[in-house]
C-alpha cells in the first residue's frame, strides 16, 4: 500500500493555529475526525496522549510523529501539519517542532497499512525530502514529494535485508522496538543503518514492530557479533544475548545519539549480558545489582518528600523564621507553616517512604506497608533499651530491605495455603505477619542503629579543615564519574542522609560538583567550536540549562562519545568544586534545584557569591580540559 493512500489532501493542514503540543494535537485529531478516520475521537485523543505518556514523539530536526494503535479508528491513515515558526513539543533535541505526521492505526490494521506508516519514518530521516516538505505551497506538492520518495525507494518494504544493512559479515547487531511499533522502530533502524553506512560499519538491525519482527538477528549473526545494541522501550527476546557484550538503551537513544552509541559499540564499551531466568525479557534498562535496584527504587521514590520539603524548609528560614513561639516577636506566621509542612510532615515521611518502596522493590506491593512501618520505627521508637533519638536514614535504609525479604519468606510460608483461601493472603495474613516480624525487630535493632547513626553523624560533623576538603573533592569526584549512575547516586544519597542528620554541607557540596560536568562541556562546545559537530554544539546549549538545574546526565551525550576525554575533564572539575565548596564551608538545606535554590545558602549573600565561584571555577576547569584534549572534528576518524 502506498502512503498517499493513507495520506490525502482530506488529511493535511498546510499551516496549523496551534502554538502548543496539546494544541497541535487536538486539530490534528479534528483532521482525522473531519475526514471521516474516527469512530471515536475522544477515545482516540486519550490513546494519543497515553503514548505520549510514555515518551515524546518529537524525535528531534523539526520532526514529530504521534500516533497509536486505537479501537476508535475506523480507517487508518496519516494526518499531515506544518508550523514554520515551531512548536516547543518536548523534543529529544529540545528544539521546536515544524512537521508533525500523526499516523492513527486501528487495532486490526493490515501488515500492508503498518509497513506504509513504518516506511514514512524512515523518508523523515531524508533532510531533502523534509525540506521539499517545509518549502511546500500547497498540499498536492506535498503528496507528490512523498510520492517521488516512494518511487526513488522502489518499494524498500520488499527488501528488508538492504535497506537494514544485512550481511552475513556484520560484527555489530541491532534491536529496535517501541511500545507500538509503528514509528520509532523504524526510524531508529533506519538512523542506525545510515550512520553506519557513513562510518564504515557492517551492520545488522532487527525491527520489532506492529507487524512483526523483521530481519531477526540469526544465532550465527549473534555467535559472529562483537557488540549487540538493544535500543528498546517494550519488551524484546534477550536471553539469545548471553555471553554478548549488550548495550541496552531506549529507543529514541538510536535515533538521537545514533554516532554515540555505534561509537560504544566499536569499542565493546558495554556489559556482558547474563540473563536472569526470574526476570522476564521486558527489563532493556543497563544490568544492575539487586541490591542497587533495590536501594535506588526507594530513593527515587523518596526525592519528592526531600527536594519539596528541604526547600520548603531552606524557604522558612529565608523568610525569617527566628523563633517557634507565637507569642514571640520574632515569630513569622507563614515562616512557621512553611518550616511545618516541609520538616514536620514532608521530612518526616521521608525514611518511612525510603523504606517502603525499597521493601515493595523487593517483594512487590506486599512489601509496602511493613517497610512504611518499619521506617516509621527506625525515627519514633527508640526500642527495648530507651536510647534517644532515631536511627534515621541508616535505619531507614535497614528497615526497608528487612520489611522487603521478611515479606518474602512469608509469602513463600503461606503459598501452600488452599486456594480458597487465596483472597486473604494480601488483605490479612501478609500484612499481619510481616509488620509483626518487622516491627519486633526493627525495635531490638533500633537503639545500637541508633548508637551507629549518631556516632557516624558527630564525626562527620567534626571533621575540618584538610581532611572536610579532601571529603570534598572526593564527593565531587563521586558526582562526575558516572554521570548519573551507581556511584554519583551513592554520593548524592549520602548527602540527603547528612541532610537528614542536619549536616547541610555535604548536600551542597553534592549538588555543586554534580552542575559542573554538563556545565563545562557546555563551555567546552562554546569556545572550542571546533572540536565539536554541529549537533554536539546543539547539545552543548541544552547542557547548559541542564547543568544549571543540577541534571548531571546532561554530560551523557558528550562523555558516550568521548569518554577517554570527557570523563577526566569532569572529574578533574567536579572534584575541585567540592573541595572549594567544603574550604568555603558552604551549607545548603536545599536538596535540589541548582542555581535556582543558591540564593537559600545559608550566610548570605557573601556565601552565595562563593558558592557560585566553586560551581564557576570547576566548570571552567572541567570546559578547559575537554577541549584542550579534544582534536578537531575534522581530524577526528
Amino acid at each position: 500500500m502506498k502512503i498517499t493512500q493513507l495520506l490525502t489532501e482530506a488529511t493535511i493542514i498546510l499551516d496549523v493555529k496551534a502554538t502548543s503540543k496539546q494544541d497541535v494535537l487536538t486539530e490534528l485529531i479534528n483532521q482525522f475526525d473531519r475526514a471521516g478516520n474516527l469512530n471515536d475521537k475522544e477515545v482516540f485523543t486519550k490513546d494519543i496522549l497515553t503514548r505520549e505518556e510514555q515518551s515524546t514523539t518529537g524525535i528531534g530536526d523539526g520532526i514529530a510523529i504521534p500516533h497509536a494503535k486505537s479501537a476508535a479508528v475506523k480507517m487508518p491513515g496519516i494526518a499531515f501539519g506544518r508550523s514554520l515558526p515551531g512548536i516547543d513539543y518536548a523534543s529529544l533535541d529540545g528544539q521546536p517542532a515544524h512537521l508533525f505526521f500523526m499516523i492513527a492505526a486501528s487495532k486490526g490494521a493490515n501488515n500492508d497499512h503498518l509497513e506504509a506508516l513504518s516506511r514514512l519514518a524512515t523518508f523523515l530521516m531524508d533532510s531533502n525530502f523534509r525540506e521539499k516538505v517545509l518549502s511546500a505551497t500547497s498540499k498536492t506538492e506535498i503528496l507528490q514529494a512523498v510520492n517521488d520518495k516512494e518511487i526513488e525507494l522502489e518499494g524498500p518494504e520488499e527488501d528488508d535485508e538492504s535497506q537494514l544493512g544485512l550481511s552475513p559479515t556484520s560484527k555489530i547487531l541491532a534491536v529496535t522496538a517501541c511500545p507500538t511499533g509503528i514509528a520509532h522502530t523504524y526510524m531508529a533502524a533506519q538512523k542506525l543503518t545510515d550512520k553506519a553506512k557513513e562510518m564504515g560499519i557492517l551492520l545488522k538491525v532487527e525491527t520489532n514492530g506492529s507487524s512483526g519482527v523483521k530481519n531477526r538477528l540469526t544465532d550465527e549473526d549473534i555467535a559472529n557479533a562483537d557488540t549487540i545494541i538493544v535500543a528498546a522501550d517494550t519488551k524484546v527476546e534477550m536471553a539469545r544475548f548471553t555471553g554478548k557484550p549488550v548495550i541496552q538503551t531506549k529507543v529514541g537513544k538510536a535515533i538521537y545519539e545514533t554516532e554515540a552509541l555505534l561509537n560504544r559499540a566499536i569499542i565493546k564499551d558495554a556489559p556482558i549480558y547474563k540473563h536472569d531466568l526470574s526476570k522476564d525479557d521486558s527489563d532493556t534498562s543497563e544490568t544492575k545489582s539487586g541490591f542497587y535496584k533495590h536501594l535506588m527504587n526507594g530513593v527515587s521514590n523518596m526525592l519528592p518528600f526531600v527536594v519539596g520539603g528541604g526547600i520548603l524548609i531552606a524557604l522558612s528560614f529565608f523568610w525569617g523564621i527566628n523563633s517557634s513561639d507565637p507569642n514571640s516577636a520574632d515569630y513569622n506566621a507563614f515562616a512557621a507553616m512553611l518550616n511545618t509542612i516541609g520538616g514536620g510532615n514532608a521530612f518526616f515521611l521521608m525514611v518511612p517512604v525510603l523504606a517502603g518502596f525499597i521493601a515493595s522493590s523487593i517483594a512487590d506491593r506486599p512489601g509496602f506497608a511493613p517497610g512504611m512501618v518499619g521506617g516509621l520505627i527506625a525515627i519514633t521508637v527508640t526500642g527495648v533499651d530507651s536510647v534517644s533519638g532515631g536511627s534515621g536514614f541508616l535505619g531507614g535504609i535497614i528497615a526497608g530491605f528487612l520489611a522487603g525479604y521478611v515479606t518474602v519468606l512469608v509469602k513463600k510460608v503461606f503459598a501452600a495455603l488452599p486456594d480458597a483461601l487465596e483472597g486473604l493472603k494480601p488483605v490479612l495474613f501478609y500484612p499481619v505477619f510481616s509488620i509483626a516480624i518487622t516491627g519486633l525487630i526493627m525495635m531490638m535493632l533500633n537503639p545500637p542503629l541508633t548508637k551507629l547513626y549518631t556516632g557516624m553523624s558527630t564525626f562527620l560533623e567534626g571533621i575540618g579543615g584538610t581532611n572536610q576538603v579532601l571529603v570534598g573533592i572526593l564527593l565531587g569526584a563521586m558526582m562526575a564519574i558516572d554521570m548519573g549512575g551507581p556511584i554519583n547516586k551513592a554520593a548524592y544519597t549520602f548527602g540527603i542522609a547528612m541532610l537528614d542528620a542536619q549536616n547541610f554541607g555535604f548536600i551542597a557540596t553534592v549538588m555543586a560538583a554534580g552542575m559542573v560536568p554538563p556545565l563545562g562541556m557546555a563551555i567546552a562546545t562554546t569556545l572550542f567550536k571546533k572540536r565539536f559537530t554541529k549537533h554536539e554544539r546543539e547539545a552543548g546549549k541544552t547542557a547548559y540549562v541542564l547543568g544549571a538545574c543540577f541534571i548531571t546526565e546532561g554530560v551523557i551525550p558528550f562523555a558516550a562519545a568521548d569518554p577517554a576525554r570527557v570523563i577526566p575533564a569532569s572529574v578533574v572539575g567536579a572534584a575541585l568544586t567540592g573541595g572549594l565548596t567544603m574550604l568555603f564551608d558552604i551549607s545548603l538545606r536545599a536538596p535540589h534545584g541548582g542555581v535556582f535554590v543558591m540564593g537559600l545558602v545559608d550566610g548570605g549573600i557573601g556565601k552565595v557569591l562563593l558558592y557560585a565561584l566553586a560551581i564557576a571555577a570547576g566548570a571552567v576547569v572541567t570546559g578547559l580540559l575537554a577541549g584542550i584534549l579534544k582534536k578537531n572534528k575534522m581530524q577526528v576518524i
